[in-house]
């Protein structure tokens, strides 16, 4: 309670004056008011408070256990270990380990546990406290049946790995005919010389002589009769569980180390496949998923006419703040009658940009034009609060639209046309909106057709041109 306060100071005045006053009668002992009580800054209580419980001595509570009872507990759940437990126990641990449980047991005090240690009795308690040789997954991490990886190992070299074929296929070659190798076709003299330091001459010779000792009749039908072949199973632990990698051979484990970029013994050998028909116009590869969707090749993909024309950023809104993203709307055409708008969003403009090209080469679709210059008639699309009005114009009107329109018709070759915006003019919806009315425009042949009627290009037939 601050003294600054009226009420606050008003007490402390009144104490102060009484305090001052002279004498005159014999002290007599009143009990003090509210109002010359002690200062204190909390509230006056109206009764004395009591304990919620009543204190008992400690031998008096319900439930409370003697030293003997504590004894008794502790010989009960810590029992030490009889011959016949140490016994079993020898059966799955090493001396050293045996005596590593001893030590333990010796360390830690039964009491102690029963005192200070709390013994679950819940459904969800450890259910090894004593036997740690139960594994729980839940709990426990997997243990490690596998050494860890050599990080120094690499992959074989195409000898290496004819080598290491070659071991692997003569466990299904038992006799020593069915074995015969280069060596046992060579003189006695080179027996004991290494195959390398082997002239050509001596090594053509012992290959010739294994080659006719296989082909003969013989050597055929010792090999049909040692002959076992692998099955099944044992072609696919060939694949699945053979390592290609050089001894000592690791593990196949997810923890082993991801090899590096440049793997040591494999660098060089294996190049990507490049089509020849690209002519290196596409060394990223980035054009061949279009190429495999469309039909088309690299070199006519590059001839079309891609552009961006509508590039946004938005934000998306999460719980770690706001991801700022680039959206970008690009159309491509070929000229020539094909149209085709693609959308890409991604944190990248650059890549956002790459990859609206390509969906909207993957969307072209034929557009109908009259005279190969202009559309029939007048078309109107609505998209959102976007009204788009496309009209024909005459030879030599051109392009009199706005500039998202204008790369739109410059790449369908559409060269004269008019347009107008009604009401929203959202360049996102007016580009859709303008590309609907494209796609929807009405075929004259279509509309004869429909009425019984033949339908004849004036203009065709007064300028002299054919009907056809």
């Amino acid at each position: 309670m601050s003294v600054a306060r009226p009420a606050a100071g008003r007490l402390l005045s009144r104490c102060a004056k009484r305090a001052a006053a002279p004498v005159r009668s014999p002290v007599v002992f009143r009990p003090c008011t509210a109002s010359c009580r002690a200062f204190h800054s909390s509230r006056s209580l109206a009764v004395r408070q009591r304990p919620r419980f009543n204190t008992t001595r400690l031998s008096e509570r319900d439930g409370m256990r003697t030293a003997d009872d504590f004894e008794s507990f502790a010989k009960e759940k810590f029992p030490e270990y009889t011959a016949a437990d140490k016994e079993e126990l020898r059966k799955h641990f090493s001396p050293e380990q045996i005596a590593a449980l001893e030590a333990a047991e010796a360390a830690v005090d039964p009491m102690d546990l029963t005192i200070q240690g709390r013994l679950r009795d819940d459904p969800y308690r450890l259910h090894y406290i004593d036997d740690m040789r139960d594994v729980q997954p839940v709990i426990d991490r997997r243990p490690r049946t596998k050494p860890a990886p050599d990080p120094n190992s690499r992959f074989m070299t195409e000898e290496e790995f004819s080598e290491d074929f070659i071991k692997w296929a003569e466990n299904f070659f038992p006799s020593k005919a069915a074995k015969m190798t280069i060596r046992d076709f060579v003189s006695d003299d080179l027996k004991n010389i290494p195959e390398k330091d082997w002239s050509p001459r001596a090594r053509e010779a012992a290959e010739r002589k294994l080659v006719q000792h296989l082909m003969s009749s013989e050597g055929q039908q010792k090999l049909n009769e040692d002959y076992e072949g692998p099955n099944d199973i044992d072609i696919l632990e060939y694949w699945l569980e053979r390592s290609a990698l050089i001894p000592p051979r690791p593990s196949n484990s997810a923890l082993a180390p991801a090899l590096p970029r440049k793997v040591p013994g494999v660098e060089g050998l294996y190049k990507r496949a490049i089509d020849s028909e690209d002519d290196s116009l596409d060394e990223t590869g980035e054009y061949q998923d279009v190429k495999k969707k469309t039909g088309l090749s690299v070199k006519q993909l590059k001839s079309l006419t891609v552009k961006s024309i509508v590039t946004r950023f938005v934000s998306q809104q999460t719980r770690l703040g706001k991801i700022r993203r680039a959206s970008v709307l690009a159309v491509a055409g070929n000229r020539d009658g094909w149209l085709g708008l693609g959308t890409a969003t991604s944190i990248e403009p650059a890549m956002a940009m790459t990859k609206a090209k390509l969906d909207a080469i993957k969307n072209m679709k034929p557009i109908r034009r009259y005279e190969n210059r202009t559309i029939y008639g007048t078309v109107e699309a609505k998209v959102g609060g976007s009204v788009v009005r496309i009209d024909a114009r005459p030879p030599g009107f051109g392009l009199r639209v706005p500039s998202t329109i204008f790369e739109m018709c410059r790449a369908a070759g559409i060269h004269d046309m008019a347009s107008k915006m009604l009401r929203s003019r959202n360049a996102l919806n007016v580009v859709k909106a303008t590309y609907e009315a494209l796609l929807k425009q009405p075929d004259p042949e279509e509309i004869a057709i429909g009425r019984g009627k033949k339908l004849v290009d004036v203009r065709k037939v007064y300028y002299g041109k054919s009907l056809c």
